[in-house]
């Protein structure tokens, strides 16, 4: 019996079967509670999400492969993604496979020439010049925010830091989506879940 196709990657199928699998999982764990119901509009765009990372892990090990890479040395999942926000910049796809220490190798190589320069973080320490401010102590245990902020030689590192790693998730997200784009066939009904033309895409203007 033929198995529905729900991608291609660089031509090499994605069955059906392997989103169910990954859904099992999700419906029979800690959170299965807070997931939308099967057959739901919601419940369509979770496969859809689902379809979208197992065809990002496919691009990532094929990447990985070409360019022989390992896990060795790889950067922590902390250091790539320190917050919410930088989850939020880079994408929940993005996130989800940055799990994967091979992933955050490939990061690392991809992302190795990205630089920031003196201006950047001049500009930056100058539109948010309390951004590093530490809050001021008024007694009796309560603090203030800082009036004043700390001059750009004491923070710089700081400033740096901050803007090198969303230049970072910048690129990779950049580089990972052109690379989808090349590889990657949808078949319908499996379209991104941000995609307009799919019926079950809630976002509107």
């Amino acid at each position: 019996m033929n198995v529905p196709l729900v991608a291609t990657v660089a031509d090499t199928p994605v069955h059906v079967d392997e989103i169910d699998a990954r859904e099992a999982l999700l419906r029979n764990g800690s959170r299965a509670a807070r997931l939308p119901g099967a057959g739901t509009s919601e419940g369509r765009q979770l496969r859809r999400w689902l379809t979208q990372l197992i065809v990002t892990e496919r691009v990532i090990t094929a990447e990985v492969t070409a360019r022989g890479l390992t896990a060795r040395g790889a950067p922590t999942e902390a250091e790539l993604l320190p917050d919410a926000t930088a989850r939020l910049e880079i994408g929940s796809i993005a996130a989800a496979v940055l799990a994967d220490p091979r992933a955050r190798a490939l990061f690392a190589d991809v992302t190795a020439a990205v630089r920031v320069t003196d201006d950047d973080v001049a500009d930056y320490h100058a539109r948010n010049p309390l951004r590093f401010a530490a809050p001021r102590e008024v007694g009796h245990g309560w603090r203030v925010p800082a009036v004043d902020g700390p001059p750009l030689a004491q923070i710089r590192p700081a400033i740096t830091e901050l803007l090198l790693g969303a230049a970072r998730r910048r690129a990779f997200r950049t580089w990972l989506d052109a690379r989808r784009a090349v590889l990657v066939r949808l078949a319908p009904g499996y379209e991104h879940p941000g995609d307009p033309r799919q019926p079950d895409n809630t976002h509107r203007h």
